[in-house]
């Protein structure tokens, strides 16, 4: 009986026992798999996250600066920096290029070398943010990069080439820049002429920082990745007249306003002939003193003022400028002084004999910079007699070769005659006058519309 009773029991336990490791081997066998497998899926995926993201970084392409196919026809359309991308272009807007952008499928620029005297040995690529080349250096904010087909030594050339960024810090509702790179023709440029640096300062509120892409313990092979960048290489480009105006609103209001130069109702005409010492001076600059003077004379409250710019800081020019209705001056760069006067000013060129035949077009940049920034350019004189060239066999060959050195005579009853008559015009249209806003800030730039 006992036995008899025990045996059920026993066979119910071995049964209890074997369904528990029954059902231990089948999840053995169902978990152990799972858990393998994901873990090669894993290391799998990693491994090849890994190689992308190599792949990534080695595929950025660096192609030169200065496309040397373009090299003898870069002013005739067609553009050698970053050959290879095309311009963003804007009705009545600059032609620019903005990194990241839909243009550039979200990249940012990354730019290396720094060599400064031959543009193609820097150069350019595009990168994604999460994956720049090897050994990259990041830079934080806003960078203004530059190319120009002059240099930055002469303020003409200089304040052409980066006029189209106060455009576009007026459009950006004057979001400063932390940077500027300046290039020309593809080669690095780490200074400019103090009269330009002084002027950017001014407008853009001292954030005119030149970037050297010197770095300790960095190479020129380091490149250097922008997280923005926004890339001028047109010079004043596309940009409308009206904007170009409101351009040179703000940077005669900000020069001004750096200067501490206060705006005074005018009493009169004030007229200022600028002189240059060397090339395109004039012969006897006592003779031509004397004769604008004594046009001024004629005329009532008629001030004549005389200055050398290259013995006046930059301030002193802006005060000089800010007081003077008619610029009269033989063609250069000083000359570009004209932006600091008010709206409507005039102003009064005069050129060596040889400068109509062999200059080209660049003798005429001020008649359009006097066109952009408001004012009136009231003609030209050119002398008709080269003294150096009247014992030459070749006169022609002689006046060509040394045209650009040569200095200006004077005709007196032609000055007398011109002085008088722009004087004339300034005092029938003084009304016409428009001086720029003592304040010129970015509150006042968007409550007058003048975002661009």
């Amino acid at each position: 009986m006992y036995s008899s009773r025990k045996l059920p029991s026993q066979l119910h336990i071995f049964c209890i026992l074997l369904v528990l490791l029954t059902g231990f081997t089948l999840f053995q066998m169902k978990s152990t798999p799972t858990i393998q497998v994901a873990s090669c899926s894993c290391t799998r995926k990693n491994g090849e996250q890994a190689t992308i993201e190599a792949k990534l970084r080695d595929s950025v392409i660096f192609l030169p600066l200065k496309d040397l196919r373009f090299s003898e026809t870069a002013m005739n359309g067609n553009t050698w920096f970053m050959s290879s991308l095309e311009d963003i272009k804007e009705e009545g807007g600059s032609e620019y290029l903005k990194f990241p952008s839909n243009v550039t499928k979200g990249r940012v620029l990354c730019l290396k070398g720094r060599d400064g005297s031959e543009g193609s040995k820097n150069s350019y690529g595009l990168a994604w943010r999460d994956y720049l080349p090897r050994d990259a250096i990041w830079m934080k904010g806003v960078t203004y990069i530059a190319n120009s087909h002059y240099p930055y030594n002469n303020i003409w050339h200089g304040q052409s080439a980066l006029m189209s960024f106060v455009g576009w810090y007026m459009k950006t509702k004057c979001r400063k820049p932390d940077r500027w790179v300046l290039f020309y023709r593809g080669e690095l440029k780490t200074s400019a002429v103090p009269w330009l640096k002084t002027l950017m300062d001014a407008t853009f509120d001292g954030h005119f920082n030149l970037e050297t892409f010197y770095r300790r313990n960095s190479t020129s092979d380091s490149p250097t990745c922008f997280e923005e960048a926004v890339v001028m290489r047109h010079n004043e480009g596309r940009l409308s007249i009206d904007k170009r105006h409101k351009v040179y609103d703000l940077m005669r209001c900000k020069a001004r306003m750096h200067c501490n130069v206060t705006l005074k109702t005018k009493l009169g005409i004030g007229m200022t002939l600028l002189l240059r010492p060397g090339s395109r001076s004039f012969k006897n600059s006592t003779t031509v003193v004397n004769i604008f003077q004594k046009a001024c004379k004629k005329a009532n409250n008629c001030h004549l003022s005389v200055a050398y710019p290259h013995n006046l800081t930059f301030c002193e020019q802006v005060e000089i400028m800010s007081k003077t209705d008619i610029l009269i001056s033989s063609h250069g760069a000083q000359v570009t002084n004209m932006i600091l006067m008010d709206r409507n000013s005039s102003v009064m060129e005069l050129f060596p004999k040889g400068w109509l035949e062999h200059a080209g077009v660049g003798q005429y940049v001020f008649r359009w910079l006097a066109d952009w920034s408001g004012m009136r350019h009231q003609g030209i004189w050119r002398d008709p007699v080269a003294d150096d060239c009247h014992n030459s066999t070749d006169i022609d060959r002689c006046v060509q070769a040394s045209f650009m050195e040569r200095k200006i005579g004077h005709n007196e009853s032609y000055f007398m005659e011109w002085a008088e008559r722009v004087i004339g015009v300034m005092q029938k249209d003084r009304v016409k006058k428009r001086a720029s806003p003592i304040l010129c800030g970015c509150e006042l730039l968007v409550d007058s519309k003048y975002i661009i």
